[in-house]
């Protein structure tokens, strides 16, 4: 499966000029490929403007983020490949979002194929009144079991953090 992040990205980016905000990302400038004006980097890090207004040819790939822009009056293409990018958020008001760590997904790394591409997440519809004594060895038992049984009532979903 490919990343999430240069989707979120361009969504977020969209979103922000759309709402008349200036995009800025973080970039952690010490991975490799990031092509950053160095003497910004701080702690690691630098802040870049990509508004239209203060970089050209801007580019979202899945790859990485591509624009040219002036830095201290000189002319530079900046290369941001996709897991270097922290965050995505609006100067105005900071709102945006923080990308994390995204776990290495097992049918993208060849994973060992021991039936792994039989295996798929599913979602079971649960009553209601099973569910309202989290924890009981009722409720265990219907979640470890992959049973069919038909739900009484109306199915519903529940975040269980």
């Amino acid at each position: 499966m490919l990343s999430s992040r240069p989707y979120l990205a361009r969504g977020l980016y969209e979103w922000l000029l759309d709402n008349e905000h200036t995009p800025y990302v973080v970039v952690d400038a010490e991975q490799a490929g990031v092509v950053v004006p160095r003497q910004f980097v701080q702690n690691g890090q630098i802040v870049l403007n990509v508004g239209p207004t203060a970089v050209r040819d801007l580019h979202i790939e899945n790859d990485a983020i591509t624009f040219s822009a002036r830095f201290g009056g000189q002319p530079m293409q900046v290369v941001v490949p996709m897991p270097a990018l922290i965050a995505i958020y609006a100067r105005e008001n900071g709102v945006g979002m923080v990308f994390g760590h995204e776990p290495v997904i097992p049918q993208a790394a060849g994973g060992s194929g021991e039936g792994e591409a039989n295996e798929r997440p599913e979602l079971t519809a649960v009553d209601s009144e099973s569910h309202d004594s989290e924890g009981s060895d009722e409720t265990r038992e219907e979640t470890g079991s992959k049973s069919k049984a038909k739900p009484k009532g109306r199915p519903s979903l529940r975040v269980i953090k």
